[in-house]
């Protein structure tokens, strides 16, 4: 086997967290974002977790800027001002959340009807020493693997098929039969391929106008209604960062159905997770009549949030959903970007990682993944769901249609252009286990108890809403209630 060097990248200044703060609110259009940052109290700071890289900072800086965000529409809408204040350990906990949650006692990875798919996703070693990350997470994603592979669903079979190929070969193979695989690449390589230039380019929040819609004021609420009572949102998303930033949209208000293929559901651990304070419809925009349902449900809707690439073939495109809706937010999520040349090509938090050379900055003995994890799930999420409270404010005094667009891998720029942290300041630091950094909050839902890491920011004057019932899947009717 040919050896491969990969060589890891040098620490840097740390960023101060004020300033990570006030260049989110600035990308993020804020009138204000000096002032906004002041309101913006973060207790704590990295190093938590033997990480090279500001997981905390860059976790508490995107919670403070949501919190921050969503109490300024309140306070358009009649709230009084409030301050907001984030705890850094329990923004790691937000990023371990599946770590720390558990439905009925069990914990969520266990109740997966096939674990072992989760377990297989690992790097793996090619012929020519590169490394690999292979995700087997869903059936269709194990099938690609395993029919490219020609091996069993065991890691030491997939290992022994993977030593083989060549790594870019490999990684060409799967993706081409349908799956998802990311060559582990050391930053520089990333920032000269094209897929890694073109996302370089662009901030970690993407916020466009594209096309004229009505000014829709923020109406005036009472003291007990949430900051985005009845703003409308379609969430057409799976997985994690979609779902995630729906679920932060109604916790504070908002009406969330949320949509779902009836062949490829989430697990049903996933919709406990991810699935507070929303109705659930079954819907396949596939089928005619489900279609025509969505186009009536749109006429109503604020917020259309996804997470699935193709949507244009279904008349679901956000050129033809703002205009058949003139002053919709979309809210789209993407691995590479959706017109890079990794725009057709699917991906997960942990490609992301492996693709930008966040992995080889983490590296031991091998590539790795943060001790978290995952990461860009969770900062992608409250990240959006920030913008969207953003654009709810400029659209209640300058009108418009409106996209905005947070990619997996962008993340990833994102947070190692905060500054690398020196190893030795890390490596004897204890690796996060099943004991979280804060509190930990249980409600009741139609699956049983759910416990999982508490709302990570306290405002200064209000109670923070908790996350609403849990409901299954097709539960509601595909309209607005």
């Amino acid at each position: 086997m040919t050896s491969h060097t990969l060589t890891t990248a040098e620490p840097t200044p740390p960023m101060p967290t004020s300033e990570i703060v006030s260049q989110l609110l600035h990308t993020l259009g804020d009138p204000d974002p000096a002032r906004g940052a002041e309101d913006i109290t973060v207790l704590g700071a990295d190093p938590l977790v033997p990480s090279v890289h500001r997981l905390a900072d860059a976790m508490s800086a995107a919670i403070g800027v949501f919190g921050r965000q969503t109490a300024a529409v309140g306070e358009q809408r009649g709230h009084p001002h409030q301050r907001v204040e984030v705890q850094a350990g329990a923004a790691i906990d937000q990023l371990m959340a599946t770590y720390h949650t558990t439905l009925a006692g069990r914990p969520i990875g266990a109740l997966l009807d096939d674990p072992t798919l989760l377990g297989n996703n690992d790097f793996y070693r090619a012929r020519d020493g590169r490394w690999i990350f292979l995700i087997t997470t869903y059936p269709h994603l194990r099938d690609a693997v395993c029919s490219v592979l020609g091996c069993g669903l065991d890691k030491v079979g997939i290992a022994r098929a993977t030593a083989d190929w060549d790594a870019f070969t490999l990684e060409e193979a799967i993706c081409a039969r349908g799956g998802v695989a990311c060559v582990v690449r050391t930053r520089d390589e990333w920032l000269a391929h094209p897929s890694g230039r073109y996302v370089a380019q662009r901030p970690v929040v993407e916020i466009e106008r594209v096309g004229d819609g009505p000014v829709r004021p923020l109406e005036p609420i009472g003291e007990a209604d949430e900051a985005l009572a009845g703003v409308r949102v379609l969430d057409l998303t799976h997985v994690i960062a979609g779902p995630v930033a729906a679920r932060l949209l109604a916790q504070f208000g908002a009406d969330v159905l949320h949509l779902s293929r009836p062949d490829r559901p989430d697990p049903i651990p996933m919709i406990a997770m991810t699935g507070g304070g929303k109705r659930n419809a079954y819907c396949d925009l596939r089928d005619d009549h489900d279609r025509a349902a969505f186009h009536e449900a749109l006429q109503d809707a604020d917020v259309f949030v996804h997470a699935y690439r193709g949507l244009a073939r279904h008349g679901a495109s956000t050129e033809e959903l703002v205009r058949r809706r003139p002053g919709l937010i979309t809210l789209e999520y993407h691995a590479w970007g959706a017109e890079g040349p990794w725009g057709e090509r699917g991906g997960f938090d942990q490609l992301a990682c492996s693709a930008t050379g966040f992995a080889i900055e983490e590296w031991t003995d091998r590539p790795s993944l943060p001790p978290t994890y995952l990461l860009n799930d969770y900062l992608a999420a409250y990240l959006g769901a920030a913008a969207v409270a953003a654009v709810l404010r400029r659209r209640a005094t300058e009108g418009g249609s409106w996209r905005i667009r947070v990619t997996l891998a962008g993340v990833c720029h994102w947070v190692q252009e905060l500054g690398l942290l020196a190893p030795e300041d890390v490596t004897d630091l204890p690796r996060p286990g099943r004991t979280p950094f804060a509190a930990l909050s249980t409600a009741e839902t139609d699956f049983g108890p759910l416990t999982e890491p508490a709302t990570p920011f306290t405002y200064s004057g209000r109670t923070v809403p908790q996350a609403g019932r849990r409901s299954p899947l097709g539960s509601a009717a595909l309209q607005w209630r």
